[in-house]
């Protein structure tokens, strides 16, 4: 069976599909480990790829770049890939990254059905051509106090000044919430920056509650805090990006 399967990765009986990777059977999955799946999206400007990666039995989706595509990759429609996630919820993933090392990778539930967190997964693969890949962190507010946030997020000039909103209209029904963990955009949904976004690293003690909640920390807000205590946060970046395929 062994030399079957190393037969199978090199001479693809049929166009690998969604479904395949959905079975997961050893073939595809030597695929996926050794990085030749690859989802890709056309347009007038060209072909972009992004990386599906396998991970502690997670599979992840990277953003689109305009990357050479490796002779022997197995190429999945973007869309079609994009299409499996759950309406009602998506779990993005951010790599931090200071001092030349990739620290740890922070997971945020999402809420899709609200426009902040569509645009979020936008901007976490690259679907429009942006993405938070290559952004760093701006910006600690409060630090050592119980609002203590941090900022990112901007996809177009890297500095604080950008991120202007990829949807037209961000307004939705959102929720509050006074935990640390709690993800939610600059300005909120009608802010002219609104594609950066706040990760709050303490509960809040005032009886108050952050507004315009699309997402929460579920994994990696000990990367986050190490990041707030980082002596120029300016230095993070956010190494990686993508989401989770629920598959």
């Amino acid at each position: 069976m062994d030399k079957v399967q190393e037969i199978t990765l090199e001479i693809p009986q049929k166009q690998l599909t969604v479904e395949d990777l959905r079975r997961m059977r050893e073939p595809v999955k030597r695929l996926v480990e050794a990085g030749r799946v690859l989802a890709v999206q056309e347009d007038q400007d060209g072909r972009r790829s992004a990386r599906i990666t396998l991970q502690d039995g997670q599979l992840y989706l990277h953003p689109l770049l305009r990357q050479p595509t490796p002779a022997d990759a197995h190429a999945l429609q973007e869309s079609e890939v994009v299409g499996v996630l759950d309406p009602s919820c998506t779990l993005a993933f951010l790599d931090l990254g200071w001092a030349g090392s990739t620290r740890g990778r922070v997971t945020i539930r999402l809420t899709p059905d609200t426009p902040l967190a569509r645009q979020f997964v936008l901007l976490c693969t690259g679907q429009r051509g942006h993405t938070y890949r290559n952004t760093k962190l701006l910006e600690v507010w409060h630090k050592g106090h119980p609002r203590e946030y941090v900022v990112g997020g901007d996809y177009e000039s890297n500095d604080g000044e950008g991120g202007a909103p990829l949807l037209p209209n961000l307004y939705g029904q959102y929720r509050g919430s006074s935990r640390a963990g709690t993800v939610l955009a600059w300005g909120g949904p009608g802010g002219p920056r609104s594609a950066q976004f706040i990760i709050t690293t303490m509960d809040r003690q005032d009886g108050r509650q952050w507004t315009d909640v699309f997402g929460d920390v579920v994994g990696g807000l000990d990367v986050v805090r190490a990041a707030v205590n980082h002596s120029d946060i300016t230095e993070v970046t956010v190494v990686d990006c993508g989401v989770v395929l629920p598959l």
